[in-house]
């Protein structure tokens, strides 16, 4: 048989309930200014209450004093349990602490600090581990020049979603609005990565670009792709219409020489005889 919601409920234990004073006078680590009006009574068990009271605290806005009180069967002396300063539902708290490997965010690592890799990262493997990688496979040669440990599957996963969900990816503000031909893939300037990665991969090679020196997938773009070519043909000299603007004529009187084409007269001899 299932029990109900009141059932379950603690009765509030009258006597425990009317000590507010008593409880009042147990908040004994601060001042008795600092201790505001009675909120609230809570019961938690059998005779076993708590009182909440306001904090008047400078920098503990919302939170509350509780005073949890009780007493033995058949007397009417209550005593205090505990006293502790509790966030009430609007308390202003701090943000929940978080090991600093999961604080840390992409630009946090400045010039001169050191950011040690732990022994376990799932991230990386030594670099003798058999891997579905030919790249990964390829570094066994490097043992001991340097190169103890290459990143894991999972790593590269990892590298691979993240670089084609940001900002160098197909779905960049700046990819969408260049030229649906216009893909890092078959651009001039477009540097393939090794191994598996060279498959969606590469860097930008394009000073002029604004991903240069980045790592783009090849489905990215933008507008300084090496075949951007103009689609405005030249139009030949011979074929430009020839257009008058009467505003710029100026008319001018012109006399026939004598003795020309026009004027059908000899032309005067330079010498007399």
């Amino acid at each position: 048989m299932t029990r109900t919601a009141s059932a379950r409920a603690a009765r509030l234990d009258q006597v425990c309930a009317a000590a507010v004073e008593v409880a009042r006078a147990g908040i004994t680590e601060v001042e008795s200014a600092d201790v505001g009006a009675h909120l609230e009574v809570v019961a938690e068990g059998e005779r076993l209450v708590t009182h909440f009271f306001e904090c008047l605290l400078a920098g503990y806005r919302g939170w509350r004093w509780a005073v949890t009180v009780t007493r033995v069967s058949r007397s009417k002396q209550v005593t205090i349990c505990e006293a502790v300063l509790l966030p009430g539902p609007d308390a202003l708290l701090a943000p929940g602490w978080l090991p600093w490997q999961e604080r840390l965010q992409p630009g946090d690592l400045g010039v001169g600090d050191l950011l040690p890799t732990p022994a376990d990262d799932d991230r990386l493997v030594p670099g003798y581990v058999l891997s579905d990688d030919p790249a990964v496979e390829e570094t066994n040669w490097e043992l001991g020049l340097g190169r103890s440990r290459v990143m894991s599957l999972e790593g590269r996963l990892e590298t691979a979603q993240r670089w084609y969900d940001g900002d160098h990816g197909p779905a960049a503000p700046i990819s969408a609005a260049a030229p649906r031909t216009a893909r890092c893939g078959t651009c001039g300037f477009y540097l393939p990565l090794a191994g598996a990665m060279r498959q969606a991969f590469g860097v930008c090679g394009n000073f002029y670009a604004p991903d240069d020196g980045r790592a783009v997938s090849a489905d990215h773009g933008c507008g300084a792709h090496s075949e951007t070519l103009l689609d405005t043909p030249e139009t030949p000299v011979d074929e430009l219409p020839t257009i008058y603007d009467d505003n710029e004529v100026e008319a001018v009187s012109v006399s026939r020489a004598p003795g020309s084409v026009e004027n059908g007269e000899p032309a005067e001899p330079y010498g007399h005889g």
